[in-house]
């Protein structure tokens, strides 16, 4: 590379500039990235959700938009309230992982719930805004978690003055959540579960063997190689490396039948929107993400998914139950789903397949999903249906 100059009588030369000249500010230029990042994540983090406004800017006058703090069986657990109007039925959301809190989402993509619902964002604990440094590993427990789902439910039906209310659940939550509401249905108008979890080792294990014959199909020698690490036998125990590992997450989404069906980028997609949610602290994002990559590790959780089938756990409610699923979904199998609601014996119940969605419907379809909400579930029907769920 070169540089032009002018001479002491006027004349221009050109004279070489020095790599290593260069090459010193390429850390100067890292360091002022990573400050410019960190402003952004500071001034992204007030730590409080957004009201809900007028045309004119004010506060509309029947909504809700809170964070706070509850203590559930003996721990103090974070949740948002959020609804244009407190008099709506309320709607308690469960979120999956388990314990790998949503809310980020929800405040990303317009679901329309909060247009229905009285939405009660709970964060279970051991995740997000209830996780606490020096957390005991064993006492989160899908057991514990279900008794924390009737005790949330107890507190949103004393504070709102309903007898009872809307439980929806999504993925990993799902697990525990079904449970709850087979335990007590006296408290809920229904059951929603979205990406409803039945017999994950064998949901893992048809990942598994699409995610082979597609690498196959497509010549990609380096994704078979990772999967040779990991080979997913009958035994549930053979089953949690792959579940836990990184080329299961890399290949479902490049594939289309992970989280959604166009999301590509993990770090994108779901690292950089948690961090720039304005809802949380600089400290409950810490914590977000020291309680995914290590505590939630050190719990039972993944276990306990994986060594029960819910079919046979679970095999009636005396509520409406609803199942909604994406068409490209192998997180939780599609089609596992369907079988479990089949086998399930429920008042009513209905199975809705989400055309172009795969393990996360309420994002990716909002529009459906509200629909199914207006015209059936608030109601009490299933005329949206499968038809074959019917």
């Amino acid at each position: 590379m070169r540089t032009s100059f002018k001479t002491s009588d006027g004349a221009r030369g050109v004279r070489p500039i020095r790599p290593g000249r260069w090459l010193l500010l390429i850390p100067v230029a890292m360091l002022a990235a990573a400050a410019l990042f960190a402003l952004s994540i500071l001034i992204n983090s007030p730590g409080e959700p957004e009201e809900f406004l007028n045309g004119d800017g004010t506060r509309m006058e029947n909504s809700i938009s809170e964070k706070i703090f509850v203590e559930i069986n003996g721990v103090k657990q974070g949740m948002f309230l959020r609804g244009k109007d407190a008099a709506n039925p309320v709607l308690l959301f469960v979120h999956g992982g388990p314990c790998f809190p949503e809310y980020f989402l929800f405040d990303r993509y317009e679901t329309g719930l909060e247009e229905l619902f009285t939405v009660c964002y709970w964060e279970q604990r051991g995740g997000g805004l209830s996780y606490t440094k020096g957390m005991d590993p064993n006492s989160v427990t899908m057991d514990q978690l279900k008794q924390d789902t009737i005790a949330v439910t107890d507190y949103l039906r004393e504070r709102f003055g309903q007898e009872k209310i809307y439980l929806m659940a999504h993925s990993g939550g799902t697990f525990f959540a079904i449970q709850a509401a087979a335990e007590s249905p006296e408290r809920y108008s229904a059951y929603i579960g979205i990406a409803q979890i039945a017999d994950q080792a064998e949901s893992e294990r048809r990942a598994y063997t699409y995610i082979k014959q597609r690498s196959e199909e497509t010549g990609d020698r380096k994704t078979l190689k990772q999967l040779a690490a990991y080979p997913v036998l009958e035994q549930e125990e053979a089953v949690k490396p792959f579940f836990q590992s990184m080329v299961r997450d890399q290949s479902m989404h490049a594939l289309g039948v992970g989280t959604m069906k166009s999301m590509r980028s993990v770090m994108k997609d779901v690292f950089l929107p948690v961090l720039l949610c304005k809802a949380y602290t600089v400290q409950e994002k810490i914590n977000y993400w020291a309680s995914k990559f290590t505590f939630i590790r050190q719990t039972s959780l993944h276990d306990e998914v994986l060594a029960t089938d819910l079919t046979q756990k679970v095999q009636s409610l005396e509520i409406p139950v609803y199942f909604f699923s994406g068409a490209y979904d192998m997180t939780a199998n599609v089609d596992l789903s369907r079988e479990f609601l089949e086998s399930l014996q429920a008042p009513m119940k209905g199975f809705y397949t989400f055309p172009n969605s795969a393990h996360s419907p309420l994002f990716e379809e909002p529009e459906w999903m509200i629909e199914i909400m207006k015209e059936d579930i608030l109601v009490g029907v299933n005329s949206l249906a499968d038809e074959a769920s019917k």
